[in-house]
């Protein structure tokens, strides 16, 4: 399965917002979609299972046919415990996309795919992106250096072009992409469409704390800190959230065992700990997602212009 031929021609600007833990909810979502970008959340943002069934019954109710797709992301590594109830959901409201993170997607690609639904896999490494296409996934989310978050240790530069030489399907490409010429190299280097995360996390419409949003307006990329030590895989964090939160930036070393067991401990874990990537320096106020989307789409087809003007040269 491919993503539908038209939906490029529905986007603004050829942009998914990523999930984000604790900041991506129903409002961000349905921005996104009305923005004109694919909008989504993590299952996990919704402390309760009741919860999760509600937010996709809203999204479904509120976005017309014509909209841009919105996806679900699901953990699936053997430590989630809500894993398998979560994919019961979502067999019921059937997402147009679900992102699996955290895991092989091999065990939920054929129940999504029987619903018509498109499953990418979110990936910090070739070895991970050959096992994800060789799962049948329509697509793939590279989650290159520099992302907010978990991250991966390659360049964008070089996995994107390494990744479109093996597989055909769908290319997402993240990892400090935080304007419209960055979209436009992430098209340029291969990938379909580009994973924005940090630049969308202070919109109007997030659920990030209003802290967690001017840290970010006040923060450049240098003080962004990697460390596996909290989570137990390697992910980019706020300096200042850090320090706030008890912790030594420089003291970080090791790696923690991963247990990600249900949403309502780890909420209470990391929420006062706060991801952001490279991108950070792109984030220069509090506005709605659209406005947002409307200066990252300007900047796109200035660029695409430019650029088309040298070739021209």
């Amino acid at each position: 399965m491919a993503l539908p031929a038209n939906l490029l021609d529905r986007l603004k600007v050829p942009a998914i917002a990523a999930p984000m833990f604790l900041v991506s909810g129903t409002d961000m979502v349905l921005a996104a979609c009305r923005a004109g970008i694919i909008g989504s959340f993590p299952a996990n943002n919704a402390r309760t299972l009741d919860d999760l069934d509600a937010w996709m019954s809203l999204i479904g109710r509120e976005l017309p046919a014509d909209a841009p797709p919105w996806a679900i992301n699901i953990m699936v590594h053997r430590s989630y415990a809500r894993k398998d109830e979560e994919l019961e959901l979502v067999l019921k409201h059937r997402p147009p996309i679900v992102i699996t993170a955290l895991g092989a997607p091999s065990g939920v690609v054929d129940a999504i795919h029987g619903y018509g639904g498109l499953v990418f896999a979110d990936v910090n490494s070739l070895t991970h992106a050959e096992k994800a296409a060789a799962a049948g996934v329509d697509g793939l989310i590279l989650v290159a250096s520099g992302a907010g978050g978990h991250t991966g240790p390659i360049s964008g530069f070089a996995f994107a072009p390494a990744v479109r030489e093996m597989f055909d399907g769908t290319i997402v490409l993240g990892g400090g992409i935080g304007s419209g010429r960055a979209i436009l190299a992430a098209r340029a280097l291969g990938a379909d469409l580009a994973y924005l995360g940090t630049r969308l996390i202070a919109c109007a419409e997030s659920m990030a704390q209003p802290e967690y949003k001017q840290m970010l307006i006040d923060s450049r990329a240098e003080d962004i800190v990697t460390s596996a030590a909290l989570t137990g895989i390697p992910a980019n964090w706020l300096r200042q959230s850090l320090m706030a939160a008890g912790y030594d930036p420089a003291s970080l070393t090791g790696r923690a065992e991963i247990q990600l067991g249900r949403p309502e401990d780890s909420a209470k874990r990391w929420r006062d700990v706060w991801a952001a990537g490279h991108g950070v320096g792109e984030v220069k106020a509090i506005e709605p997602l659209a406005a947002i989307i409307e200066t990252l789409a300007a900047d796109y087809e200035r660029c695409r212009a430019t650029v088309g003007a040298d070739r021209r040269a």
